[in-house]
């Protein structure tokens, strides 16, 4: 059985209920004759991979959706093995070779190699290329982006290369200068509700209103999200009703504890305290700038307008530092100590204002 976020995600653009000016766009792309390498960007959760997958079923056919999970094996320069998953069909390849760390760019160099130079192999397909999905492009390290350029200018008339990023300020400018960029914008929250109202109709149970607008707003217009959130709530609940109570994620739970922490220990104790949770945190698979980002927001709650300005200053320093360098907990830990400064530096001069008074 399978989640309602796959059990309902549209197989053809036809299928998709918002954005449907990008959904018309992409089909005229996949009619014409010279498909481009694209650069698909937008926030988590707007469908970027969606709109994908359905769109290479208006290049390729139905056969696109027949997929397989190979396991491949790369050599570093230092005879270490890598050992790398690749989804595939006959079509088209998805990869994520920002798993590998600093090692992307051996999974760039040698696997779009190997494809670029194989024929299709579907004599009766539409398009005689192939192509290759792939997944946090704007996570990959400058050396896998500049071997990513050469492959795409050497390898053209056999590979079209589909980037799917967050953002593409991380994408080095030779790259963008390739690629189509092809924007998808987070769906409504109006949106976000008639898609709710859609699923749980096809489960036959009834969502309020005012459940689903809250779903929407907690969900961060992020439809994943909505979806997962709706259908945790469906389980739990035998009937759901406008004071049913929306679960927070155990992750934001243990976020919500760190700012308890930084506010009330401002000391290497807190400091320490806080380390356990970032450790807990990244141990689960939380990405260090989901944590850092949502961090930032629940602190900015907490805190007087007047230091808001410098909060985000250097909630943007840290987040900058902690994509160059190679442990997260170092960053994380370096903007706890940091806004412990700026938030004791603010409540004394607050005591000897009250003091003068």
């Amino acid at each position: 059985m399978s989640l309602w976020v796959d059990k309902y995600r549209p197989k053809s653009l036809e299928q998709l209920s918002y954005h449907l000016e990008l959904s018309d766009r992409l089909a005229s792309l996949a009619a014409t004759g010279d498909f481009p390498h694209l650069l698909v960007y937008g926030p988590s959760g707007a469908g970027k991979k969606t709109r994908i997958i359905a769109t290479l079923k208006e290049l390729y056919g139905p056969g696109v959706n027949k997929i397989k999970i190979d396991s491949r094996v790369f050599m570093t320069s230092s005879s270490r093995k890598l050992e790398f998953n690749v989804v595939s069909s006959v079509y088209h390849m998805e990869i994520t070779p920002s798993d590998m760390g600093n090692n992307d760019r051996i999974i760039i160099q040698d696997l779009l190699k190997e494809v670029a130079q194989t024929q299709q192999v579907d004599l009766s397909a539409k398009q005689r290329f192939k192509v290759v999905i792939i997944n946090e492009a704007d996570s990959l390290t400058r050396d896998a982006q500049a071997a990513l350029r050469r492959t795409m200018e050497k390898y053209s008339p056999n590979l079209r290369l589909i980037l799917l990023a967050n953002s593409t300020s991380n994408i080095i400018s030779p790259i963008r200068s390739r690629t189509l960029l092809v924007r998808v914008a987070a769906p409504s929250l109006s949106d976000i509700q008639e898609i709710i109202f859609q699923v749980a109709k096809k489960e036959r149970f009834s969502v309020p209103p005012r459940i689903a607008e809250r779903i929407a707003l907690e969900s961060g217009r992020n439809l994943r999200k909505a979806l997962l959130t709706l259908e945790a709530l469906y389980s739990q609940n035998d009937k759901l009703s406008d004071t049913t109570v929306i679960p927070t994620p155990d992750w934001e739970a243990v976020v919500n504890g760190i700012v308890d922490v930084i506010i009330q220990e401002r000391n290497a104790a807190g400091i320490l305290k806080a380390r356990a949770k970032f450790y807990d945190l990244l141990s689960h698979c939380i990405p260090a700038d989901i944590i850092m980002k949502t961090l930032l927001f629940k602190l900015l709650g907490r805190v007087d307008t007047e230091l808001k300005p410098e909060v985000v200053h250097w909630a943007a320093f840290y987040e900058h530092r902690l994509h160059q360098g190679s442990k997260a907990i170092f960053h994380l830990e370096a903007f706890v100590a940091k806004f412990m400064r700026i938030l004791e530096r603010y409540m004394s001069g607050m005591l000897d204002v009250d003091m003068d008074l």
